[in-house]
């Protein structure tokens, strides 16, 4: 058993406890320096997985735990994704009455959870990953419980959490009794000769349903718009970002390393999940006035994006999946903290509190503007460059099912329609009418540096995309096509 496999995982969860350990001793006033040493664990965990960057393929637990490129790809990722919300966190942390290094401690076992989601090559620790990232976030969404808003998002998320827990027990349990393993391995080639075999079909469609579920696809996302707003930011956040990758990179090792012959015949289904979730979460943003609500359903439209990349079942889409999540998470992680910074001179999370941002705070209107204009697909910035390549990569397939060109017509219709609510925010932030007195936004250094990175990146990316690409590439010819 070769646990060193897992070190990465092992010492997040060591990080986990350690904060939660010295909760104990720290009195309530600097209780919020535990996201700042939590964030700095981070920047470590993440400068030694480079290290291990070279090393060869590795398993762990009888082959149920795999380290190869793509799993480092994701861990990576959700390290970052991990520290940007830890720094979000330390902003959010004043409107915490009590409970601060539980919660820092709570994102650190749900960072765990992904990263094993990431090395899942078995069902069983793909169901344990994600019920450690489940459970983890039921406390997390309902943690301001002096708010009827988040308790209400919270038991939202814990019954269709469960029922997607249920929906996805009951596939595997299937896939389990029709061919004796839940090895993807061994899937890979005991389903090669099953493609039409009805009950390990039906096991399957219940495990995508399950997994569509945590990415908020069609017809499993009816619970993010309203949990993303009740939420505490930081959680909805790392909902957004975190909770989302992991659901993909799961579907990735579904569907190309254990069942490949399975999914090539799902082509349709999945194009028409990506069509429909791209245009619901597209239309339904358009009246939208919550700046947080409005993140809901843009994150679902994201997920219609994603699910493209999917579709197409070749590396270039796997590829941009993987480029366009991070362009994806500094664009969120830039709104979600500027969202928090206008919220505590506020109160409220309309879209009508960013009116005249610019002449109150001209930093923060910049870059909620390079995340609006990011997220909406504008050049030259990284959500630009993301949509390209997954629109590439759906036109070539095209050139052999010519069914792919009724997917790339409804995804750039969602792109246009999407203009109108992301530039609405842009609208707001320069032309609003102020609904308050002026006031100077005060930003802490942390604060500062974060929307920084954010910002710098979603420029770096969309100019200079080479490096992320070939990291992205690298990383999907490990999957097996």
């Amino acid at each position: 058993m070769n646990i060193a496999a897992s070190i990465l995982e092992i010492a997040v969860v060591i990080l986990g406890v350690i904060i939660m350990l010295a909760d104990l001793w720290l009195p309530q006033s600097r209780k919020h320096l535990l996201g700042y040493a939590s964030a700095a664990g981070l920047c470590l965990i993440l400068a030694a997985s480079f290290g291990l960057g070279n090393s060869p393929v590795e398993s762990a637990f009888g082959g149920m735990y795999i380290l190869d490129g793509f799993a480092m790809f994701f861990k990576r990722f959700f390290l970052v994704a991990a520290i940007l919300v830890m720094a979000v966190s330390v902003e959010f942390s004043a409107k915490l009455e009590s409970g601060k290094g539980e919660y820092f401690s709570l994102m650190l076992f749900a960072l765990s959870g992904m990263m094993f989601a990431a090395s899942s090559n078995h069902f069983a620790l793909l169901f344990v990953s994600l019920e450690l990232i489940t459970i983890t976030f039921y406390i997390l969404t309902s943690f301001l419980r002096n708010q009827q808003i988040s308790l209400e998002a919270g038991v939202k998320y814990l019954i269709l959490g469960a029922l997607s827990s249920a929906f996805l027990v009951y596939g595997i349990a299937l896939v389990y009794g029709t061919t004796g393993t839940m090895h993807f391995e061994q899937l890979r080639e005991l389903t090669a000769d099953m493609t039409n075999h009805p009950l390990l079909l039906v096991g399957l469609l219940m495990i995508i349903a399950g997994l569509g579920f945590k990415v908020a696809a069609f017809p499993f996302q009816i619970w993010a718009p309203d949990v993303y707003q009740g939420s505490p930011s930081p959680t909805t956040a790392f909902l957004a970002v975190g909770s989302k990758a992991a659901g993909f990179a799961l579907l990735m090792r579904l569907l190309y390393v254990a069942v490949p012959d399975i999914a090539l015949q799902w082509e349709k289904l999945l194009m028409t999940i990506a069509g429909i979730t791209i245009l619901y979460g597209n239309l339904c943003a358009l009246p939208q006035r919550n700046l947080k609500r409005l993140m809901g359903y843009s994150s679902i439209a994201n997920a219609g994006y994603l699910m493209m990349g999917l579709a197409v079942m070749s590396q270039s889409g796997s590829s941009a999946i993987l480029y366009y999540l991070y362009g994806y998470m500094f664009a969120v992680m830039a709104a979600f903290m500027i969202i928090i910074l206008v919220m505590k001179h506020t109160g409220a999370e309309e879209t009508v509190h960013l009116a005249q941002l610019h002449s109150r705070a001209p930093g923060l209107a910049g870059v909620m503007t390079l995340a609006m204009v990011s997220l909406a697909g504008v050049p030259p910035l990284a959500g630009f460059f993301g949509k390209f390549l997954l629109f590439k990569a759906v036109v070539e397939q095209a050139s052999v099912h010519a069914t792919y060109y009724i997917l790339a017509g409804i995804a750039i219709v969602g792109a246009v329609i999407s203009l109108y609510y992301y530039f609405g925010v842009v609208r707001t932030i320069y032309w609003g009418k102020q609904q308050m007195i002026p006031e100077t936004i005060e930003v802490s250094p942390l604060s500062r540096a974060t929307l920084w990175v954010c910002a710098t990146l979603m420029v770096y990316l969309g100019i200079m995309p080479e490096r992320l690409l070939q990291a992205a590439n690298a990383a999907a010819e490990t999957l097996k096509f």
